[in-house]
């Protein structure tokens, strides 16, 4: 009975230190396999855009893009609803948007453009209920920077970030994924960057959790012989 009385030990009080973290893994997982990932990214947003081609004179602007001070490490060519463009990259981190036809740079984009750029991909009618500058990664938003966060007057409070210098809907946030978002910082225990799974606490509460288990489990055949002697004294 000895390891009866050390497994119900271990399992009694290491349930009760770890339970709401237990608990908290357990719901919020429950919440991530119910929610359709593709409405939490709001894919289901996403306008449909009509098949376009390039041609030659679509690229004749190409030399114009790349004899910048450097030389970019990487060239994009796209034709999209406003036009041939070209976004360069370069070894910095940086990049540069060009119009395709005229060799023009259209980065940093204006709010102007960044606003039309948001509502030629996203299906929404709603007005704007904010347009402002990002210049600084948060647990919201870490794509490219410096892009501009265009959020709609609508129920879902969907916020459109466009790369100020790439051109391209770089992240779309809604209420359902700062939920999602809030709910995965509490299931991984990173209060801070909503990122990392990787850290010290979360391992001692795992190996905690997992010892619980195990005691729970050696638990077991303890429970149902003293249910059987149990029933047998009633009987007799």
């Amino acid at each position: 009975m000895r390891i009866a009385w050390l497994a119900s030990f271990v399992h009694k009080w290491l349930a009760l230190i770890i339970g709401i973290q237990i608990f908290i893994w357990i719901a919020t997982g429950l919440f991530f396999t119910v929610v359709p990932i593709e409405h939490v990214r709001s894919e289901h947003r996403i306008r449909e855009l009509a098949p376009v081609t390039l041609s030659a004179v679509d690229l004749a602007a190409l030399p114009n893009a790349i004899a910048g001070a450097q030389a970019p490490t990487r060239l994009t060519i796209d034709n999209r609803p406003e036009g041939a463009r070209i976004v360069a990259d370069y070894a910095d981190g940086s990049a540069a948007l060009f119009d395709a036809r005229t060799g023009e740079q259209l980065s940093p984009l204006s709010e102007e453009d960044a606003l039309a750029i948001a509502r030629s991909r996203i299906t929404t009618e709603a007005p704007v209920a904010s347009a402002e500058l990002v210049t600084i990664a948060s647990p919201e938003y870490r794509g490219a920077l410096p892009a501009w966060r265009i959020a709609f007057d609508e129920p879902s409070k969907l916020a459109v970030y466009v790369g100020a210098n790439n051109g391209q809907v770089t992240a779309r946030r809604s209420e359902l994924w700062r939920v999602y978002d809030f709910l995965w910082a509490l299931h991984i225990m990173d209060y801070q960057e909503h990122e990392n799974f990787n850290h010290a606490p979360i391992i001692v509460v795992s190996v905690l959790a997992l010892l619980s288990t195990i005691a729970g489990i050696a638990l077991v055949p303890y429970r149902f012989k003293w249910r059987r002697r149990r029933t047998a004294a009633q009987t007799g």
